[in-house]
């Protein structure tokens, strides 16, 4: 922890020197809220977002604070270590030319509905007819539900990304970062409206500009946040998983591999020829998951609280997580140490250094371009306007890192090889 502010409100802790002015005045917003418990941690990836800062944690006692989650709900990381020790420019040029033709990227979508089975087993809800219960409870993921079996298997845009690394354990790397779509802007806007006119209503404290309206536990706004929320937790995971499954045929397919060990085996199969290619097996061992914008009940300095997460990982003792960096940067599989003061959470990423327009103004076009090239990366940097997710836009990742080594342990450090930027 790098320091300590104490002003009006409860204590904010923070993680990094840097905080810009609109984030910290963000932080001081949430560390005056009536309801929140303990202190407010702030991690060193931290920058500006809506409400609430994107780094932040926070911890409340009987209410959910829909923007304190944000709009891309269970947006995370996964990561596959394959068996695989090598892998050329021309090999990663091909299997990038497959993931890409395979892999809606930006706000493409499904040209159609996938299976049913794909979407999140955790829930009732799927098919054409749902039932009474999930149309109550459940009101927008009943309503979106149709459109999200177009949405799986996607990865958006803006900073989510498709990544093969090279492990300093010498093993190549599939990391992917993608959200909940469009059901999960969807969920956040709908409660995030009620608890605005709700929070009218009851002529609450919390000044409306500050944009951290809430709503009771106890409520039936509230249950049904909770509910429609952990669906779309469930429906990023799903979403990363069938993404994942579908890389792994791509690099089946480019290879002329077969996999082994993995809960869903591909062998590639030649139509013409009727009989099954593969030369040679490709280990892949189980996918790392972590999800960073969410809010769950947890157990923190002896009391039950509901902990948000908006573009922070939980980093329990234990705990395996995935921070990655910028685009041309490294990335790290990580232990949790479990720091009570963090409310046992780590930053989720680099952290962006400036915002997307003042990137695409400041950023030089052919320095970032050179900087990947130099370190032989397979990019998608082409004009000014992919400078809003070049590595200079980001905080130095090594940084980061060590301003969280009483939050977590590096593991593995990744190297990118080949970049898919949403």
């Amino acid at each position: 922890m790098n320091k300590v502010i104490r002003e009006d409100g409860l204590p904010i802790k923070l993680w990094l020197d840097d905080i810009e002015d609109g984030a910290l005045d963000q932080a001081k917003n949430l560390a005056e809220l009536p309801f929140v418990f303990k202190h407010i941690a702030i991690m060193p990836d931290a920058h500006q977002g809506y409400g609430m800062p994107i780094g932040g944690v926070m911890a409340t006692k009987e209410v959910v604070v829909p923007n304190a989650v944000g709009v891309d709900i269970g947006c995370g990381m996964c990561v596959v270590k394959t068996s695989l020790t090598d892998i050329d420019i021309d090999t990663i040029k091909k299997i990038m030319g497959e993931i890409r033709n395979t892999i809606p990227v930006g706000f493409a979508h499904q040209s159609k509905k996938q299976n049913d089975d794909l979407m999140p087993p955790t829930s009732e809800i799927r098919g054409e007819v749902l039932s009474e219960y999930h149309v109550k409870n459940y009101p927008i993921v009943s309503q979106e539900y149709n459109s999200a079996t177009k949405q799986i298997g996607t990865l958006g845009g803006g900073n989510h990304f498709i990544e093969l690394q090279k492990g300093l354990d010498g093993h190549i790397y599939i990391m992917i970062h993608s959200g909940s779509r469009n059901l999960g802007y969807k969920v956040a806007r709908h409660y995030n409206d009620i608890a605005i006119d709700l929070n009218k209503k009851w002529f609450s404290s919390v000044p409306k500009e500050h944009e951290l309206a809430f709503l009771p536990l106890d409520s039936e706004e509230g249950c049904q946040y909770l509910d429609e929320m952990q669906y779309c937790v469930d429906f990023a995971l799903a979403n990363r998983k069938l993404m994942m499954d579908r890389i792994l045929e791509c690099f089946c397919n480019a290879l002329n591999l077969n996999i082994i060990d993995y809960p869903r085996v591909y062998t590639p199969y030649d139509k013409k020829t009727n009989k099954y290619t593969a030369k040679k097996d490709f280990k892949v061992e189980p996918m790392i998951n972590i999800a960073h914008n969410y809010a769950k009940m947890e157990h923190h300095f002896g009391q039950n609280v509901m902990i948000h997460r908006k573009g922070a990982t939980l980093a329990r003792k234990g705990t395996i997580g995935i921070i990655p960096g910028s685009q041309g940067t490294k990335s790290y599989i990580v232990e949790g140490l479990g720091n009570p003061e963090s409310f046992m959470s780590c930053s989720h990423g680099a952290g962006r250094r400036m915002g997307r327009k003042q990137a695409k103004r400041e950023l030089n076009l052919q320095d970032e371009i050179k900087k990947l090239d130099s370190q032989g990366i397979v990019h998608g940097i082409r004009n000014e306007n992919d400078l809003d997710e070049a590595s200079g836009a980001y905080k130095p990742i090594e940084k980061v890192m060590a301003n969280q080594s009483d939050l977590v342990k590096i593991l593995v450090e990744l190297t990118p090889l080949g970049v898919i930027k949403g």
